[in-house]
């Protein structure tokens, strides 16, 4: 049974509201829905969700896990909110790259830079 720990944290993103979550350890068929709950909670919780996903310490992803990437960014988008990505390690990047997430959802080096690119976004 892999494990993973998940942390939200409530941000200001340059003037906007966001919530970081943070990911360490490895997300598979096991934990996965039990963690997804917790996003699912956040997302419904705001007026617009604003989230960045911190994966540097994530060092595993599976399919399943990609699949509600993607749901939440789409529950995001709904409420005129928005996701972005920030410090995957290589491997999860790849594979990030891989399955086209890369193509809808924003991809930052470092938090201060997904801070930026959700407060920036938010006033164009």
């Amino acid at each position: 049974m892999a494990e993973v720990q998940t942390s939200i944290q409530d941000i200001d993103a340059n003037g906007k509201a966001a919530k970081v979550v943070t990911f360490v350890g490895q997300l598979d068929e096991t934990n996965v829905d039990l963690e997804a709950k917790k996003i699912y909670e956040a997302i419904d919780g705001m007026a617009e969700p604003n989230l960045i996903l911190d994966l540097a310490g994530l060092t595993y992803m599976n399919s399943k896990s990609i699949g509600y990437v993607t749901d939440w960014y789409s529950r995001t988008a709904a409420k005129n909110g928005r996701i972005v990505i920030a410090q995957p390690r290589p491997n999860i990047l790849d594979i990030l790259k891989v399955v086209g997430i890369t193509q809808i959802i924003p991809i930052h080096e470092t938090i201060d830079a997904a801070k930026l690119a959700l407060s920036t976004a938010a006033a164009a």
